[in-house]
């Protein structure tokens, strides 16, 4: 196991990131332990299990992490596949204010009209 202290991880997280790929990283604040970093090829294939690719995939997508194409690429789904999976779960596909929707047709209103 490789430890690494907060200033460390902080002015060099690539560093930490690799140690990851070869063994668990126990990050130090001060003198306790404060974080594990688990480099996902150390968890046996966890991402090779049916659902787990999908599971992350939505949840990254539903906290605004990754966009939905990018999602759709991790769960390795066609995109109108992941649509339909997110919004079977009542996870909206786009998220705006009605505003921002007002605006968005007024756009295309006016695209169209031209």
């Amino acid at each position: 196991m490789k430890t690494v202290n907060i200033s460390s991880l902080k002015n060099n997280p690539s560093e930490a990131l690799r140690y990851a790929h070869e063994d668990m990283v126990l990050v130090m604040n001060r003198d306790q332990p404060d974080a594990l970093m688990i480099g996902l090829n150390q968890t046996g294939g966890m991402l090779d299990m049916p659902g787990v690719r999908t599971a992350l995939a939505t949840s990254l997508f539903k906290g605004g992490v990754l966009s939905l194409a990018r999602s759709a690429r991790l769960a390795n789904m066609v995109l109108a596949d992941f649509i339909a999976h997110i919004s079977r779960l009542g996870i909206p596909v786009i998220n705006q204010t009605a505003s921002e929707a007002n605006q968005d047709m007024d756009t295309l209103e006016q695209w169209l009209a031209s």
